[in-house]
């Protein structure tokens, strides 16, 4: 049983917020893309939970390597390099293009220019970061809430990574479905995705689907305070009609993944045992209904915890 409550925060209250913040993690997250090689399934472009924020860690350029980092407790995102240059732009009420643009002239006197496809992606509509005066908001309370909840969910999908010895995603941020994910992955190769996602060219998502996976993570949305999901892909046949841990948690034929309320979770008597449960039997089902290799994949050192 964990001491620290899960900290509560309903979307209806914060959505201004969320979606200002999500497009500045959006702007972010294309710079961190525009330094790095690509790798396999866009994990080269993710964010990650710091003990004070959500970071790119070290991005290579031609210097060295620099990093980005908002400090929800600050509320300020840093700007680091190895060269000792450093940098602050204010987390505060703000529109995304007033961001964007403090962002790449910062980066730029950095000695770190920076060039991005500047509209978002995986929302619609998609309003150019230099055009967005729409998304102004910030709420410092709501920000610091929003990252203690990943913190939490990040402890949670750790844990469970720790028991897979085969491929498996770290636990990282995806910007642009703004979601904490962990995926496993079989082995094998999955049919094409057949994309349709908004503003997201097919094959970004052909990458991200070519091999079949069992996924989870935590996100915003789903829920009255946000949702804990699961989903295979290719789904095999009969997964929406498994019986999963915890009661109340569901799918949902919408989204096409399992759902388990963040709001449950949270006034749970074990948190971290109730997501675990969600996580592990969520998995089970999509493993045994495709045939995972079970025994070649589950023998990690953490498999026991």
């Amino acid at each position: 049983m964990t001491s620290t409550q899960w900290p509560r925060l309903r979307v209806d209250d914060w959505t201004a917020t969320r979606d200002t913040l999500h497009m500045w993690l959006q702007i972010v997250g294309k710079v961190r893309m525009a330094h790095t090689p690509m790798v396999n399934h866009w994990w080269n472009t993710t964010l990650y939970v710091s003990p004070r924020g959500l970071t790119t860690s070290a991005v290579p350029y031609s210097e060295g390597v620099f990093d980005l980092e908002f400090d929800f407790v600050a509320h300020e995102l840093r700007l680091r390099t190895s060269t000792g240059g450093s940098a602050d732009v204010a987390l505060e009420p703000r529109s995304v293009a007033d961001f964007y643009g403090e962002l790449m002239s910062t980066l730029a006197e950095l000695g770190v220019p920076t060039s991005i496809r500047a509209v978002p992606n995986e929302v619609e509509p998609a309003i150019p970061f230099a055009e967005d005066r729409q998304h102004h908001s910030y709420d410092p309370a709501a920000a610091h809430a929003f990252w203690q909840q990943l913190i939490h969910a990040d402890r949670v999908l750790g844990a469970y990574r720790a028991g897979f010895v085969g491929k498996s995603s770290p636990v990282h941020f995806f910007w642009g479905a703004m979601d904490l994910a962990c995926t496993r992955f079989s082995g094998r190769e999955a049919p094409p995705h057949p994309g349709g996602v908004p503003n997201c060219a097919d094959w970004v998502m052909v990458e991200s689907y070519c091999q079949e996976l069992a996924s989870c993570g935590f996100w915003p949305g789903g829920g009255q305070e946000g949702a804990f999901y699961a989903y295979a892909y290719p789904a095999p046949g009969g997964y929406q009609e498994q019986p999963v841990l915890p009661e109340g948690a569901f799918y949902s034929a919408e989204l096409g993944e399992f759902l388990l309320p963040y709001e449950m979770v949270a006034v749970a008597e074990d948190p971290d045992r109730m997501v675990a449960e969600f996580l592990g039997s969520t998995y089970e089902a999509a493993a045994r209904l495709a045939g995972w290799d079970r025994g070649a994949l589950e023998n990690g050192p953490g498999a026991a915890g």
